[in-house]
């Protein structure tokens, strides 16, 4: 069955161009095009797609208000187009706070001149779109309604389950916890991180799948949600209890040992890498430095990235936590480490939250 896809951007040159790159996709079928936020409202009503692509800046109404909109009329997969820049990525989070799946980046000169690695990247992720779970965003510090939350199926069309609720466990013997996530980690992790208390005392480090102007504004707003101080990481950091560091996007971060201290590191990425920053490399390294104490948590997000790392941890004495498959947007990552028969628990997300806050 085709993807219907319905495009919105108020440019010409960008609807014309997208339809063009997925009209030469078989699996995909552009129903409509709208050039302002209030007739991708309406069109969606009407038409009823799959998945919207949807640019952020548009007259009328706005991107980040029609996601809102349309979130509350007839929830459908969206996947943001967003500028490279602190705006864009302002309003790129926004937008996913709003109920958007996930974002690729506009590129002029990609969308020009059609180059065939980024038309393959959009068709992927609207794939990827298609097939996720539209969870209905929430205002932070709202109590949780599992009926706000709408469940899809996994990445096989299979349809999703819910696992029962873990018992509590105490988490009062980690030195440090890591997160791994992607596509639609931003709000797994705000879940997270609004619902620690001040007196929280483990540090914690998050690796989300992010283009670097975009991690150090997703730092700054989770910092002014949470009682705990969270920060963009830099090289040379102390890691100190408490305390939350952001890997930073476009580069590597790992942790050492030194005079006795554990450090961030921070390094340029090799051109083998996929993602920039890798879960992977990050969890090997806390492998290495913290060993059997140390929790990792792998959260939703297409592809693999944080199986070899687990395996690591795994050998090293760690436990190892995932995300469960009906409160993942996508069950990609989670799903990796799972299939590998590497997870010690598998927890919704908001059980996840509960377990950390009051585990301590």
């Amino acid at each position: 069955m085709q993807i219907k896809v319905l495009v919105v951007d108020d440019s010409r040159f960008y609807r014309n161009r997208l339809c063009e790159l997925l009209a030469n996709d078989p699996d995909m079928l552009v129903i409509g095009t709208a050039e302002n936020g209030q007739e991708a409202v309406d069109k969606v009503k009407d038409l009823k797609p799959d998945v919207v692509t949807m640019d952020i800046e548009m007259p009328i109404l706005d991107g980040i208000s029609a996601v809102r909109e349309i979130m509350k009329i007839r929830p459908v997969p969206i996947l943001m187009f967003s500028s490279l820049s602190a705006e864009g990525a302002q309003a790129t989070l926004d937008a996913l706070e709003a109920g958007a799946v996930d974002f690729m980046l506009k590129r002029l000169e990609d969308m020009a001149h059609s180059h065939k690695e980024f038309a393959h990247e959009i068709r992927s992720k609207i794939r990827a779109v298609a097939r996720s779970s539209v969870r209905i965003s929430r205002p932070v510090g709202a109590k949780y309604n599992p009926k706000l939350h709408s469940h899809g199926e996994n990445e096989a069309g299979q349809p999703t389950s819910k696992p029962p609720l873990s018992e509590k466990v105490s988490t009062g013997n980690y030195k440090i916890i890591v997160i791994g996530a992607s596509t639609g980690g931003p709000s797994a992790i705000q879940e997270i991180v609004t619902l620690l208390p001040k007196s929280f005392s483990i540090p914690v480090l998050i690796i989300q799948h992010m283009p670097a102007a975009f991690t150090g504004p997703f730092a700054r707003r989770l910092n002014s949600m949470s009682q705990l101080d969270i920060k963009e990481a830099e090289d040379g950091d102390v890691i100190m209890n408490g305390k939350v560091f952001i890997a930073p996007g476009g580069k590597q971060t790992f942790v050492e040992e030194h005079a006795g201290r554990k450090v961030i590191r921070v390094r340029n990425s090799a051109e083998n890498e996929q993602y920039k920053p890798c879960v992977d490399v990050s969890f090997q390294s806390i492998s290495s430095v913290y060993g059997k104490s140390s929790l990792a948590i792998v959260l939703t997000g297409m592809g693999y990235d944080g199986r070899a790392g687990a395996a690591q941890l795994k050998k090293s004495g760690s436990s190892i936590w995932a995300q469960d498959e009906q409160s993942c947007v996508v069950y990609g990552m989670p799903h990796a480490v799972v299939e590998a028969g590497l997870v010690d628990r598998i927890l919704p997300i908001t059980e996840i939250a509960r377990q950390l806050a009051s585990g301590v």
